[in-house]
C-alpha cells in the first residue's frame, strides 16, 4: 500500500533547507510507503528514514505526548544473543508508549530448534502485535517476516543493526545538525554495524569513511548497493585501509569490537590482525578539533579503543545509547499503530 503524505514532504523539504540535508526528491513522488518490518535501512528510502529520525526527536522532546500511543500492545522480545542495550531500550520504549513486552530467551524460543521460524511466527501474530529478533543470521529475520502477518523488528542480526544505526544517526544529528557536511569514520571490523552505517550514509546523503584491515572488509554487494545510491544523494562511501586516511578531517569517530559474538574462537587471531587499527589519541588528534568519538558498546577499552578516547568529553557514547529508545520507539510507533 503506497500513502502519498504532503505534509512530511514539507517537513523534510524544511529541515533539509535548515539543516543542509539535500532531499533529492520532486514533490509529487510518493514520500511515505507503507512497512510492515524494520529488518535493513537498505529496504526503507531515504525519506522515511529521515521522516523516524524527525520522529525520534519529537518523542524525545516530549515523550508524554506519544505515552499511550500503543496502549494493550504487545511485543514478543526474542533474545538469542546476549544484550544490554537492545532488551532494555525495546522493553522501556513500548512500555513507556503504553504497550508491554514478552522476553523469550534462547532457551525458552531456539528459533529452527526447538520449533521452525514458520511455525513460531504463526504463533507469535495471533498473540502479539510486533515482534523484535536479536539472532545470528539474517535469513533468520526474514523468514520470520515472511511468514507473520504483524511487524518484525531487527534487533540485530550478523548481516545488519539497523536499529543501531538509527540512533547513531540521530545523536549524529543532534551534535553536528546535519549529514551532508559530516565525515563519519569508522575503523575496526567491517561488520553489521559497519554495514548499517554505510545503508545510512548512502540514504542521508553523508560521508562515511571505514578503515579495514584487509579480509575484514564490509560486504562488497553492500558497498556496491551504497555507493550507487550515494551518487544520488550526495553522499560518499570510502573504502580504506588505512585508519588515518580514515581519521583525517573527521567530524565523527566510530568503532566497534574487534571480536562479536559467535567469534570468540577467533579472538587472538583478531587481536593481532588489528593492530594498528585502535581509535587511540594519535588518531583523535587527526579529526577535527571538535570531533564526537562513537562506540554501539560494549567497548573493550585498550582494544579497539583508547580509555583516554572513550572517558573523554570527546566522547558521546551514552548519549548514542540512550538514543536508541527514542529511535525504536519511532520505529514502533511507525509499524504498531
Amino acid at each position: 500500500m503506497i500513502i502519498y503524505c504532503e505534509l512530511t514532504q514539507i517537513k523534510i523539504e524544511s529541515y533539509g533547507k535548515q539543516a543542509g540535508f539535500t532531499v533529492n526528491y520532486k514533490f509529487l513522488q510518493v514520500m511515505l510507503m507503507k512497512h510492515k518490518d524494520f529488518l535493513a535501512l537498505r529496504d526503507w528510502p531515504a525519506a522515511d528514514l529521515m521522516d523516524l529520525l524527525l520522529t525520534a526527536r519529537s518523542i524525545k522532546a516530549d515523550p508524554a505526548k506519544y505515552s499511550r500511543q500503543l496502549e494493550g500492545k504487545a511485543l514478543a522480545v526474542i533474545m538469542e544473543k546476549p544484550s544490554l542495550r537492545t532488551r532494555v531500550s525495546f522493553e522501556v520504549g513500548i512500555r513507556q508508549l503504553g504497550g508491554f513486552s514478552i522476553h523469550l530467551s534462547s532457551q525458552e524460543i531456539s528459533l529452527g530448534k526447538r520449533e521452525p521460524v514458520r511455525d513460531v511466527a504463526k504463533n507469535l501474530e495471533r498473540m502479539v502485535q510486533g515482534i523484535v529478533i536479536r539472532t545470528f543470521g539474517h535469513n533468520i529475520v526474514e523468514e520470520m517476516a515472511k511468514h507473520a502477518s504483524i511487524p518484525v523488528i531487527n534487533g540485530l542480526t550478523d548481516f545488519a543493526h539497523p536499529c543501531q544505526a538509527m540512533a547513531d544517526y540521530l545523536t549524529i544529528l543532534e551534535t553536528k545538525g546535519d549529514f551532508n557536511s559530516v565525515k563519519i569514520a569508522y575503523i575496526g571490523d567491517g561488520n553489521n554495524v559497519a554495514h548499517s552505517l554505510i545503508f545510512g550514509a548512502a540514504r542521508f546523503g553523508a560521508h562515511l569513511a571505514v578503515a579495514t584491515p584487509a579480509g575484514y572488509e564490509p560486504d562488497a554487494e553492500v558497498v556496491r548497493q551504497a555507493m550507487a545510491e550515494a551518487v544520488e544523494t550526495g553522499g560518499r562511501i570510502e573504502i580504506l585501509r588505512d585508519p588515518a586516511e580514515a581519521a583525517a578531517a573527521a567530524d565523527v569517530l566510530y568503532t566497534d569490537v574487534w571480536t562479536s559474538m559467535g567469534q570468540e574462537d577467533e579472538n587472538e587471531k583478531r587481536r593481532g590482525d588489528f593492530a594498528g587499527y585502535q581509535v587511540n589519541d594519535e588518531i583523535a588528534r587527526l579529526a577535527k578539533p571538535d570531533y564526537v568519538f562513537m562506540h554501539c558498546l560494549p567497548a573493550h577499552r585498550g582494544e579497539e579503543v583508547a580509555a583516554s578516547v572513550i572517558d573523554s568529553d570527546h566522547s558521546i557514547v551514552f548519549q548514542q545509547a540512550e538514543n536508541r529508545v527514542h529511535a525504536q520507539k519511532a520505529v514502533l510507533l511507525r509499524l504498531m499503530t
